[in-house]
């Protein structure tokens, strides 16, 4: 702690006069994991970028970053100036977003992080009608399974983030939140489509099972499920793709696990049913527009967080409750 302390005690006018290009350097560096890469990627000759870092160090009398067999990482005393830095940088993002509007301008980028399973309701109308009616803002999509979404967040790589049973993070801030449990999803022909009450998850430990990796919330509700169960699951699919987990139960070959509004169109046309699974753990799942707590949106961002709140399915209502087969 003693690194923070030092840095927190400095004039804030020297805070304040910190170079921005420097420190970009030095966050670049760090992403990159190498001077070599952050020089290959900025455009910059790389003895120039450690120039600048090194003086920075001298400047405080601390380092900033240090080698590690994984490659550069960041001192406490970094990641503390690589905060003041994100975070000012955004500010004025936001600030300029803000004049912008008054000058009655309508223009801005907005980056999001979106699950594959939330793509098909995302695509389906709300993000043409929102370009319709802001043909000056460019969007940037980016798909990104749960902890790479966070991963995003956190290093200032999106603005937000569609996210499908994130982990507690206090880095985060949820502004939009809505109950959309974990289903069994199977064949009509399946030997459990019949079932009339909650299942548990031993109950289908002898069928053929599809799987999203850990990385994922449909995957990583399930390893937890598993784990409070003492249930062992062996999955004769493991995907990274819902495209894959639902072709996989619509061709008749097993069955695997979503939330209901990712398959409603199957379910509606009687290619797929949906069971309930017993477990609060799997019922309570939620989805989430989110984003860094301590991040101020930008006017663009706000403005299609508001208006995926109120067209995406996903997000405004809760799935109904189904606590049996109809």
């Amino acid at each position: 702690m003693q690194q923070a302390d030092h840095l927190k005690n400095f004039n804030n006018e020297f805070v304040a006069m910190l170079n921005a290009r420097t420190l970009h350097y030095l966050a670049e560096v760090i992403r990159k994991g190498s001077v070599r890469r952050a020089a290959a990627s900025l455009g910059v000759d790389a003895t120039a970028i450690s120039r600048r870092i090194k003086a920075l160090e001298d400047d405080i009398g601390l380092q900033v970053c240090e080698r590690t067999t994984y490659g550069m990482r960041a001192t406490e005393a970094g990641e503390l100036l690589l905060r003041h830095y994100q975070s000012r940088r955004t500010a004025e993002e936001a600030v300029m977003s803000r004049l912008d509007a008054m000058r009655g301008l309508h223009a801005g980028q907005v980056r999001i992080a979106v699950g594959e399973g939330f793509i098909a309701d995302l695509i389906a109308a709300p993000l043409q009608s929102f370009l319709a009616r802001h043909p000056g803002i460019a969007l940037e999509v980016n798909m990104a399974g749960m902890q790479e979404a966070v991963q995003l967040l956190k290093g200032y790589d999106t603005d937000i983030a569609l996210l499908y049973a994130p982990l507690h993070n206090s880095d985060l801030s949820a502004h939009v939140e809505t109950r959309h449990p974990l289903h069994l999803i199977v064949s009509p022909s399946h030997a459990l489509a019949r079932s009339t009450h909650p299942l548990e998850l031993a109950d289908i430990q002898k069928y053929r099972l599809a799987l999203m990796g850990n990385q994922f919330g449909m995957g990583l509700l399930i390893s937890m499920l598993a784990q409070q169960e003492g249930v062992q699951l062996a999955p004769v699919l493991r995907t990274n793709s819902v495209a894959v987990s639902r072709q996989f139960v619509l061709s008749g070959a097993g069955v695997t696990f979503m939330p209901e509004i990712t398959v409603q169109e199957d379910v509606q046309r009687g290619n797929l049913v949906v069971l309930p699974m017993r477990n609060p753990l799997l019922a309570g799942a939620r989805a989430q527009i989110a984003s860094l707590a301590d991040r101020s949106l930008t006017v663009a961002t706000q403005a299609f967080l508001d208006h995926l709140r109120r067209h995406m399915r996903f997000f405004r209502e809760d799935a109904p409750q189904r606590h049996h087969m109809a």
